[in-house]
């Protein structure tokens, strides 16, 4: 960004992924100046593939960003990368970004789809298997994992319902008490879908030619799995959304935290404060890149709704202001012509 320059668009998005790009698109095509920042650090960087996304399953998820950006870009929208690190309210209305670089740039709407991070349990060598063969979502790696033998680690209350999903793909499903043994209840309900439990702390992974062969217990038993399962703890990306007031909430389970997010209304991303919206996994953790780019539109959608009411507004304060004017101009002209000298 050129430092000595303070640009100025109808809506800048903060976030340059799927929920970014499909917003700043639908944006564009509504004629709107536009501008992107991007970390460039999305959160499903780390997979090589990205499925269930109609009309490019199997795609990278860097190749699905390319495409949107030069979608975007096609239509005049403009796309920078840089870090936005937090945002004024001005008192027109409008909004300052402030990025990591010292550079700044006005807005009048913004559109927050910054994403989380995903916190990992601390078992040496999982962060590095992140996303290749340390899963999350079924729905996302279930198919190519097929009938293989599936390992779920249980550190959290996630765990026993991570197994029943993913018991629903492998036959081959087992739990790992781990740190978070699972309760008598749970042990029953493990035990009716065949789904055994071994008990012990994983303390590291099993690897053979760049692939996961287990998982390693700490008295040195090796349990057998091609895929580990872990509940990441999710973590908004939050800092332009906390800088201009809007506090993250707790998302929980069965009473404890798994992660924290930004409210945002579900039909159309708008926060509570006027003008800021929110779209994808900083709003919505648990949504997936299809889900997350449907948010984008629709928070899209929104904001230029938003921008037309108030272009409405301001026509019509000034059409009466107009009338008015016109009003007194023939009222003080016809007072004029009753004066002297008249007829």
């Amino acid at each position: 960004m050129d430092n000595a320059r303070e640009d100025s668009f109808d809506v800048v998005v903060v976030g340059g992924g799927a929920a970014g790009l499909a917003g700043a698109l639908t944006l564009v095509r509504a004629r709107r100046s536009v501008l992107v920042i991007d970390s460039g650090s999305p959160r499903n960087a780390p997979a090589a593939h990205m499925h269930g996304y109609l009309g490019l399953d199997g795609a990278s998820p860097a190749e699905l960003l390319a495409r949107g950006r030069a979608e975007v870009e096609g239509y005049g929208g403009r796309i920078r990368p840089g870090t936005a690190v937090a945002a004024d309210r001005l008192p027109d209305g409008r909004f300052l970004v402030r990025c990591g670089d010292g550079s700044t740039v006005r807005a009048g709407r913004l559109l927050v789809a910054t994403g989380l991070v995903d916190e990992l349990p601390a078992v040496p060598g999982l962060a590095e298997r992140w996303g290749r063969d340390v899963l999350h979502c079924p729905y996302c790696h279930g198919w190519e994992v097929g009938d293989g033998p599936v390992a779920v680690l249980a550190d959290g209350p996630m765990a026993v319902h991570q197994a029943q999903m993913w018991r629903h793909w492998s036959a081959r499903t087992t739990l790992l008490a781990h740190t978070w043994p699972p309760g008598e209840e749970d042990r029953e309900l493990l035990a009716a879908l065949g789904i055994p439990v071994v008990e012990g702390e994983v303390t590291g992974l099993a690897v053979e030619d760049d692939r996961l062969t287990g998982v390693t217990l700490a008295g040195g038993a090796v349990v057998e799995c091609r895929a580990l399962v872990v509940a990441p703890r999710f973590t908004a990306r939050s800092g332009v959304l906390t800088s201009l007031g809007l506090p993250t909430t707790d998302m929980t389970r069965d009473g404890h935290v798994i992660g924290r997010c930004v409210e945002s209304d579900p039909a159309t991303g708008a926060t509570a404060l006027r003008g800021v919206w929110a779209a994808g996994n900083v709003t919505s953790p648990m949504e997936k890149v299809a889900g997350a780019a449907a948010q984008g539109a629709q928070a899209a959608a929104a904001i230029n709704a938003d921008l037309i009411e108030e272009r409405t507004r301001r026509a019509v304060e000034a059409h009466r202001a107009g009338a008015a004017g016109a009003e007194r101009a023939a009222g003080a002209g016809a007072l004029a012509g009753e004066g002297p000298g008249r007829g």
